[in-house]
């Protein structure tokens, strides 16, 4: 066993969830795909620090699918008609029906990629939820203290970071700009769209990732 495996929770490898990966390999940029799996991991990681055993505190292969298909609403194959975290929870929810899944395994998927963005509701909503939007938050450069510079290192060298945070921001931008429900005010998206009002804005979401551990 190499050093990077002993350091890093593995991948799943069933078969669904090598299609999760090949669909957001085949819809979003690779930063925002090496971003959904850096997501899972740390939110693994996460799990691993806090006592959290899987299979009896939470689904892992659900924490994977939740984690890995959380963007997929900011992808070009979004229907641009709602805000991107709930187009995001539709299509991850049907691509688990079509695997077979049924509504007790797709709706907390659902539930954990809808709140992702909803600080203060996600951790409310079971483990799943906080855990999903945990790891999310710990790719982007917050709360990350429980990870060794190691693990961060190895992570990073395996799915690259490529100024994510900025290429995600212009993703949610233009899936806000498509129609007034996708960008509605007082959202997330809805205020990404406002603070890139202007040519060359920056939102405060890329400021933070910045100059937080891991950078853009």
């Amino acid at each position: 066993m190499d050093t990077e495996a002993r350091l890093l929770p593995a991948l799943p490898g069933t078969p669904v969830a090598r299609a999760a990966v090949e669909l957001v390999r085949s819809c979003e940029s690779e930063p925002v795909a090496n971003h959904s799996i850096r997501s899972y991991v740390f939110a693994a990681l996460l799990a691993e620090h806090e006592g959290l055993k899987p299979g009896i505190d939470f689904d892992a292969e659900l924490l994977f699918h939740a984690c890995v298909l959380h963007d997929l609403g900011a992808s070009p194959s979004a229907p641009g008609q709602a805000r991107f975290e709930v187009e995001g929870a539709d299509m991850a929810a049907r691509f688990l029906t079509e695997y077979g899944y049924g509504a007790d395994k797709t709706d907390p998927v659902w539930e954990a990629i809808a709140l992702h963005t909803s600080d203060g509701i996600a951790e409310r909503r079971g483990v799943l939820a906080y855990l999903t939007r945990r790891g999310i938050g710990v790719d982007i450069g917050f709360g990350t203290e429980f990870v060794t510079d190691a693990q961060g290192e190895a992570l990073h060298g395996r799915y690259p970071r490529l100024d994510m945070a900025t290429v995600l921001v212009d993703d949610v931008v233009r899936q806000a700009a498509r129609s007034p429900q996708a960008g509605a005010r007082y959202t997330v998206p809805g205020e990404f769209l406002r603070e890139r009002g202007e040519p060359g804005a920056v939102t405060a979401l890329e400021v933070a990732a910045r100059a937080a551990r891991w950078g853009s």
